[in-house]
């Protein structure tokens, strides 16, 4: 049996939420084959093992009916976004697909999510996320430092408010290079947000 390696595959940022179509998962099922392990993470991807060798081709099959396709790993993860239920435009559907595009996949000292909520019922639960976007009206508000797992669980704190969607791009891409230089060694992200501060965050981001 040749080398495997893994991927992680998730259906488009839509609304509705994460929605997967039947022949999605009937061409997952064909291609990995009936005892194949399929792993659905928190961060809404799922995990599957493939034949190194094939992988090329797999990718262009999952990505042909629509799927999109990360790398594993130490990398930002994708886009974890709300259902959108006030509507793509209101809630900011092409925003949210546009930041997916520009963050995921990124190589970091360790897992990061990056969640986005369309309004401030915040359905996707964006405060226990690593960094988190919360439009408000026709504005975006940033979040850091959230952490779910433990004992000692934490709220992301506000970062930045009254973003507008040119700005906000660039503030998350900020956070992410900055942690990436200055992380020690395998930092997680509510670690590093506790030692460096969130006053030296508001100035590393500032626009």
């Amino acid at each position: 049996m040749g080398e495997i390696t893994k991927i992680a595959v998730a259906p488009s940022i839509q609304v509705g939420g994460s929605l997967f179509t039947p022949e999605q998962l009937t061409t997952i099922g064909a291609i990995l084959g009936m005892n194949a392990k399929i792993e659905m993470t928190s961060f809404k991807q799922l995990y599957l093992e493939v034949p190194l060798e094939q992988r090329e081709v797999i990718v262009e099959q999952l990505e042909r009916i629509g799927l999109e396709v990360y790398p594993t790993g130490f990398v930002t993860k994708s886009l974890i976004a709300c259902n959108f239920c006030k509507g793509a435009e209101e809630a900011g559907l092409a925003v949210a697909q546009k930041l997916n595009q520009s963050i995921a996949g990124i190589e970091t000292p360790m897992p990061l999510k990056i969640g986005y909520a369309g309004c401030a019922l915040g359905t996707s639960e964006p405060l226990l996320k690593d960094i988190s976007v919360v439009k408000m009206r026709n504005t975006y508000e940033v979040f850091v430092g959230g952490e779910p797992k433990g004992l000692k669980t934490s709220i992301a704190q506000s970062l930045r408010s009254g973003l507008t969607e040119d700005q906000l791009i660039p503030v998350i891409l900020s956070l992410i290079n900055y942690y990436k230089a200055n992380a020690k060694g395998k930092e997680k992200f509510k670690k590093f947000i506790d030692r460096m501060t969130i006053e030296l965050l508001k100035q590393v981001v500032a626009v």
